[in-house]
């Protein structure tokens, strides 16, 4: 195992705080300050197994400028980082580096644990051995699936995460709620802001984690949410969440909640179901519905107080799809589903270009849980590169021109259509700093 400082004192991690701290001392990230002159910004991250240790290194540029938290969220590795973040301390404490700690002893190799065949199934198919040797391992596996619905229970993921929550003084949801609303001292917006005050919401720290709920079709937020699942939500492991979100199809068991309390109007209220309520719930990896779920925190047609920072694990769609294979079309189709949702989101508020960094992964494997140490360094260190190029470049007075200008457009579209009649659509698409504005709003 290696140290912290191998992660930290890698060169090209230092000459990224050193230029990232450069870039943002004295500039305006955000509008939500505090006492010590940090800045808060909501952060949301994407999944992608074992590459998401590159999140932890935009995170530790980010904080190393100071920069914090208060909205925190993502989608199975992004999710898994956004707990820890939240559960190691309150939000103005710098986290990236506890996090370190517990990212440099984790034994990802034991997370895949399932029996001798399924083991030997993920080696050979991480290895892209031949098609005849992968089919024949297949075959082998085949009970697995048949029984289990997947190949490694998750178990061992479970524990360890179980056992780094409680390290933090974490056992239950309501532990974990009770830490996000420590209220860092002197929080407060910049003055000029002709806001009042700071926004119920952006007074604590917030978490969202996305998992997918197969048996209802149904997009959940964890801890939210919980309270469809639990009959007790504050006495849950937070565990159980990040267990649910990471549950990679047929890689990992689905996670199964039984007995969940039977109440309509709450099920109506918080997921919009409204058919037989279900005594079991199976949830799969949150990536199958929303793997980038950027919208998270999002605040339509009004300035925002800080701005939502996104960091995307690779880039997307930089070449089609070869598809002339079975097992090509089936990780298009996945892909496809994954993705279409958050892209809809950006492309219908390309206001967002501004706020999402890429973070390139080079040749490392998403599910490569054998990783080497320099491996996970190399990762760490692509994603403390971004975080400085992001910093960089990110102009928070320019965003909110560009904001106000969507909702001035917002505005005056709307005074337009008050004569249309109920149900009709007002569409505008007015330009702000090279921004297209939303089209197709409805009318009410």
């Amino acid at each position: 195992m290696t140290t912290i400082e191998g992660f930290t004192g890698h060169p090209s991690v230092r000459t990224a705080v050193r230029e990232a701290q450069h870039a943002s001392a004295g500039k305006e990230i955000s509008d939500i300050v505090d006492a010590n002159k940090l800045q808060y910004v909501d952060l949301v991250m994407e999944g992608g197994g074992v590459l998401g240790i590159a999140l932890t290194g935009y995170t530790y540029v980010l904080e190393q400028a100071g920069i914090r938290f208060l909205g925190i969220g993502g989608t199975s590795a992004g999710s898994i980082n956004a707990l820890m973040i939240a559960a190691l301390g309150p939000p103005e404490e710098a986290k990236s580096e506890k996090l370190l700690r517990v990212l440099a002893d984790m034994p990802m190799a034991s997370f895949i644990d399932g029996d001798h065949d399924a083991r030997d199934f993920s080696h050979a198919l991480l290895k892209k051995v031949g098609v005849m040797k992968l089919l024949w391992k297949a075959l082998q596996i085949a009970d697995n699936l048949t029984d289990d619905l997947g190949l490694n229970p998750g178990e061992k993921f479970f524990e360890w995460l179980t056992v780094q929550l409680k390290r933090a003084d974490i056992r239950t949801n309501a532990d974990l709620l009770n830490r996000l609303r420590t209220v860092p001292k002197g929080l407060r917006l910049r003055p000029g802001r002709t806001d009042a005050d700071l926004k119920d919401d952006d007074t604590h720290g917030r978490l969202i984690m996305v998992a997918a709920d197969i048996t209802t079709e149904t997009k959940v937020e964890f801890p939210r949410m919980a309270e469809l699942y639990w009959a007790n939500p504050d006495e849950v492991n937070p565990a159980c969440f990040a267990r649910a979100s990471m549950s990679i199809p047929f890689f990992f068991h689905p996670f199964r909640i039984n007995n969940c309390p039977n109440d309509t109007a709450r099920w109506k209220k918080l997921a919009c179901y409204e058919g037989t309520l279900p005594d079991s719930v199976m949830f799969m990896d949150g990536g199958i519905m929303s793997n980038f779920p950027i919208n998270l925190f999002h605040q339509p047609y009004r300035v925002p107080t800080a701005p939502t920072f996104g960091a995307k694990i690779g880039v997307d769609r930089q070449h089609p799809a070869a598809i002339t294979k079975p097992s090509q079309l089936l990780g298009a189709v996945f892909d496809a589903a994954r993705h279409t949702l958050d892209f809809d989101f950006i492309s219908q508020n390309p206001d967002y270009t501004h706020l999402v960094k890429m973070l390139q992964t080079g040749p490392h494997h998403w599910l490569n849980f054998n990783m080497e140490d320099n491996d996970k360094i190399d990762l760490f260190a692509r994603g403390a590169q971004a975080a400085k190029e992001f910093l960089c470049k990110f102009d928070w007075d320019q965003y909110k021109n560009i904001r106000k200008g969507i909702a001035d457009a917002f505005l005056v579209d709307s005074e337009k259509g008050r004569g249309s009649r109920k149900g009709e659509r007002v569409t505008f698409s007015t330009t702000f700093s090279g921004v297209a504005t939303r089209p197709g709003l409805p009318v009410t």
